[in-house]
């Protein structure tokens, strides 16, 4: 089989990230890179050991040999980069949000699914091995009924007044930005375990810090924070939120609430999903990957392990090493990739009902999701999700 040759378009944390994840499958190949500029594009070439590099991206969508294309770029470019390599008829995965509005979501997947390419959003967390095992006790009922759904994210990058980084400024990161860069990961990840659909949100959104100090210098995505000179930062005046808690409803009869935050001091990726059912409880903790805490009432608790002699049939492709060899996110990436390039190797139906990876229509159902969060938080009320797909 010969290879599928991709580009990647973006040179910041996750551009990188993506094309290790991509080269692990062996049987795809990064061969070329756009940045936002022909020197740093170059550049990540050269780190990367990637043949070509492009200053700007449509060049990139011009190549005759890139087959898919993988978005990396900042929030407020997605929608038009996954447009334009929408019209370039390329295989897309892009990070998410997709696009930061319903509008330009809905969009997306109308051109996508007319010009009949495979789509994809980077929502990782489904990928790994005991998430697909806890999906898998849910959906046979091992657990019983789903009642409660809880949780939180929590990291502290953002914790310090001297933090600052685009993602904060809505312009360049979108409405919502707390919920919507790490919120959506959890919303995602609870609703394809359980396969119930939030309905119905009741939010409160706060903006911790009004004022940050942002630096004259550039600084990146997950820098540390450091002390500065009053000369060396301007104050910046603030509207994305810092935390939020959010209760759920869920079209199987479920209710729930997450607690999401970039300013809690020492959570460094702190993904943490509760499923209570009507005979045991079950959670997963992102940081504790490997780890699926079970509880019963009556019988002593659980701590399943992921090794491949004790998870479920449906859990079985996510792992790749014996018991007691730790996976963790890189491995979710890659996770992702190998269901995504699997699928098109396969010559996969991107209109089909059950793909093995978030796609499009799971990015625009989450603008749905964050469009009437904004609106509860405003109200103060509980709002309907209106899915338009």
């Amino acid at each position: 089989m010969p290879n599928i040759k991709v580009g990647v378009i973006g040179t910041g944390f996750i551009g990188p990230a993506h094309v290790e994840a991509i080269r692990r499958l062996g049987f795809v190949e990064v061969v070329a890179i756009a940045g936002s500029s022909l020197e740093s594009a170059r550049r990540a070439a050269n780190h990367l050991s990637i043949p070509k590099a492009y200053g700007d991206y449509r060049d990139l969508l011009q190549d005759p040999e890139v087959q898919v294309v993988h978005n990396c770029t900042p929030n407020h470019l997605h929608y038009s980069v996954n447009l334009d390599i929408i019209k370039a008829g390329k295989h897309v995965m892009s990070e998410k949000p997709l696009a930061v509005s319903r509008t330009q979501t809905r969009t997306l997947l109308e051109q996508a699914r007319q010009k009949g390419i495979v789509h994809g959003v980077c929502f990782n967390y489904r990928q790994y091995p005991m998430v697909q095992h806890l999906k898998s006790l849910v959906l046979s009922r091992a657990l019983g009924d789903v009642r409660l759904i809880r949780g939180n994210y929590l990291q502290d990058w953002l914790s310090s007044a001297i933090d600052y980084n685009w993602r904060i400024d809505p312009k360049l990161g979108g409405p919502v930005r707390a919920v919507g860069d790490i919120g959506s990961h959890w919303m995602d990840t609870v609703q394809y375990i359980t396969g119930q659909r939030i309905t119905e949100v009741y939010a409160d959104l706060v903006t911790v810090l009004p004022v940050r100090k942002k630096r004259k210098t550039k600084s990146d995505t997950f820098s540390h924070g450091s002390k500065v000179q009053e000369d060396e930062y301007e104050d910046i005046h603030i509207a994305s939120e810092d935390y939020g808690t959010i209760l759920f409803r869920f079209s199987g009869g479920a209710t729930g609430v997450v607690t999401v935050s970039q300013i809690t001091p020492g959570r460094k990726n702190h993904l943490l999903c509760e499923i209570d059912c009507s005979e045991s409880s079950a959670l997963w903790n992102q940081e504790q990957s490997e780890q699926l805490w079970i509880g019963h009432r009556n019988k002593p608790n659980e701590m399943v392990m992921a090794d491949p002699a004790l998870l479920s049939e449906q859990a079985q492709p996510f792992l790749h090493y014996p018991g007691g060899h730790n996976q963790g996110w890189p491995d979710g990436m890659k996770n992702l990739m190998a269901q995504f390039y699997g699928f098109i190797a396969k010559n996969g139906d991107p209109l089909s009902d059950s793909l093995p990876f978030a796609s499009f229509d799971d990015g625009h159902a989450n603008a749905c999701i964050l469009d009437a969060i904004v609106e509860s938080s405003k109200k103060r009320e509980w709002i309907r999700v209106s899915y338009d797909m």
